[in-house]
C-alpha cells in the first residue's frame, strides 16, 4: 500500500496539514467571494477559481522549494535578501504601478510584484542572522546592525503602506524581545523610531508629498476612533464622501451581524456584492457570513494550532538562527492573520492585510507560502538529524554489543550536553 503524501514528507505533520487545509478552504472561498470582481472584469467566478488554483499550486511549489533548501543557505542569503528588498522598495515609487490608490507594485510584465511582502521575510531572516553572529555588547553596535537597516526598510515601506511599516516594526520588536536583547536598547530604539515617525509626519504636513499614504492612515484612524454621526448640515455630496470613508467597515458589520453559529451556507453570501474587496481584505467576513461563527472559529483554531507547533519547534531548535527564524516567521503569519480578523470584526481600523493562504492569490500568497516552507525546512532538518543520530546510536550499540535502547539513551545524553538549546538572552550574557 502506497504511503500518503504527508507520510512521505519530513517535518512537522501538523504544519503540513494546516497548509493543505488552508489551501483547500481558500479555493472554495475565492470561488464564492469573487462574484463582484468577476462582474467588474466581465468574466465568471470560474475564471477566478482557476486563477486561485494556479496561485495555490505556485504557492505550494514555492513552499516545497523553500522546504528543501538547506538551512545554511538561508544564513548566507539573509543579508543579501534584505539589501535586495531595500533596493526594490526604493525603486517602487519611481517605476512602480499604482493599484487601488497605492503605489506598491512593480510590473514584471507577466505579473505584478509587491516588494513589501518580500521585505517582511527578509527582515526576519536578517534579524535572526544578526542576532546569532553578534552579542550586541554596545548600543552603537545594536544601532548599526539592527536599528539602521530595519529602520531604513520600514521608512521605505511607509511610502506605500503605513500599516505594513508598523507591522514590520512590530514583528521586529517581538523578535528582539524573544532574543533577549537588553531592554534599555529596545527603549532607546523605540525612542528613535518614534522621533523619526514624528519628523516624517511634520514634513508631510509641511508639504512633502513622498508619504502620501499618511493621509489615508490618519483618516481611517480618526474615523475609527471618533465614530461621529454624519451631520445633516452637510450637502448630499459631502455626506456621501463621509459615508464612503467607513463603507468597508460598515458592510462588514452588516455581514457579520446577519448570521449566528451557522452561516448562510457556502456560496450564499450577499455582502460579497457590496464589500469592495471581499476576496482579499475582507475574506474573513465572507467566512463568517457563509459558515457562521463555527466557520470563523475553525479558521482561527487552524492559525493557533500552527502557532503552537511553531512554539514547540522553537524549543527543539539548537541554534539561535533557526529558533529566531521560526519564531519570527510564525509570528509574522499569525499576527497578520490576527490583524486581518480584528479589522474584519471591527476592532481595528482598515489596514489592508490579507489573510495568509486564504485571500486571493498573488505576491502575498506565494511569499507567505515561502515563509511556511522555511519553517518546515527547519522542522525537516531537525527530524532528519534526529533520525540519523538514532541510527548511528543503534549501530554503535550493535558494534559494542550494547542493546540499542541503552545506546540511544547514552547518545541522547551526550547530545543534550553538546547541543544544549540556547535560552532567550543567553547569547547576550
Amino acid at each position: 500500500m502506497e504511503k500518503s503524501i504527508l507520510s512521505r514528507l519530513n517535518g512537522d505533520k501538523v504544519i503540513w496539514t494546516v497548509v493543505f487545509l488552508l489551501s483547500l478552504i481558500s479555493i472554495a472561498l475565492i470561488y464564492s467571494s469573487s462574484s463582484s470582481l468577476a462582474y467588474k472584469e466581465k468574466t465568471t467566478n470560474f475564471a477566478f477559481l482557476i486563477k486561485q488554483i494556479q496561485f495555490v499550486f505556485m504557492g505550494l511549489v514555492a513552499l516545497y522549494i523553500c522546504y528543501k533548501i538547506p538551512l545554511g543557505w538561508y544564513r548566507g542569503l539573509a543579508n543579501i535578501a534584505l539589501l535586495a528588498s531595500i533596493v526594490l522598495l526604493a525603486l517602487t515609487p519611481v517605476i512602480g504601478v499604482e493599484i487601488n490608490g497605492a503605489k506598491r507594485w512593480i510590473n514584471l510584465g507577466f505579473t505584478t510584484f509587491q516588494p513589501t511582502e518580500m521585505a517582511k521575510i527578509a527582515v526576519v531572516l536578517y534579524l535572526a542572522r544578526a542576532l546569532e553572529v553578534s552579542r550586541m555588547e554596545t548600543f552603537k553596535e545594536f544601532l548599526i546592525r539592527i536599528v539602521a537597516p530595519v529602520g531604513i526598510t520600514c521608512v521605505l515601506i511607509l511610502i506605500g503602506s503605513v500599516s505594513a511599516a508598523l507591522f514590520v516594526g512590530m514583528i521586529s520588536l517581538m523578535m528582539l524581545v524573544i532574543a533577549g536583547v537588553k531592554w534599555n536598547y529596545i527603549f532607546k530604539a523605540g525612542g528613535i523610531a518614534g522621533g523619526a515617525l514624528l519628523v516624517i509626519v511634520l514634513l508631510h504636513m509641511a508639504g512633502l508629498t513622498l508619504f502620501t499614504r499618511l493621509d489615508t492612515a490618519l483618516s481611517r484612524i480618526t474615523k475609527f476612533v471618533s465614530e461621529t454621526e454624519i451631520s445633516e448640515e452637510l450637502s448630499a455630496e459631502e455626506r456621501q464622501k463621509e459615508a464612503d470613508k467607513t463603507y468597508q467597515a460598515d458592510m462588514a458589520k452588516v455581514a457579520i451581524s446577519s448570521v449566528g453559529i451557522i452561516g448562510k451556507g457556502p456560496g450564499k453570501s450577499t455582502q460579497r456584492y457590496f464589500l469592495p474587496h471581499p476576496y482579499s481584505d475582507y475574506i474573513f467576513t465572507i467566512i463568517i457570513e457563509e459558515y457562521g461563527m463555527a466557520g470563523g472559529i475553525g479558521v482561527i483554531l487552524l492559525y493557533l494550532w500552527f502557532l503552537f507547533r511553531c512554539i514547540i519547534l522553537v524549543k527543539n531548535c539548537t541554534k539561535v538562527f533557526t529558533a529566531l527564524t521560526v519564531a519570527g516567521l510564525g509570528l509574522l503569519i499569525t499576527v497578520q492573520a490576527t490583524l486581518h480578523i480584528l479589522v474584519n470584526v471591527g476592532y481595528l481600523p482598515v489596514t489592508g492585510h490579507t489573510l495568509p493562504l486564504l485571500s486571493l492569490g498573488g505576491t502575498s500568497l506565494v511569499i507567505l507560502s515561502c515563509a511556511f516552507g522555511i519553517i518546515l525546512s527547519v522542522s525537516r532538518t531537525i527530524d532528519v538529524t534526529s533520525q540519523k543520530k538514532k541510527l548511528q546510536a543503534a549501530a554503535a550499540g550493535a558494534d559494542a554489543g550494547i542493546p540499542a535502547q541503552t545506546a540511544e539513551t547514552a547518545k541522547n545524553k551526550e547530545e543534550e550536553k553538546e547541543y544544549e538549546i540556547m535560552g532567550p538572552g543567553d547569547q547576550f550574557k
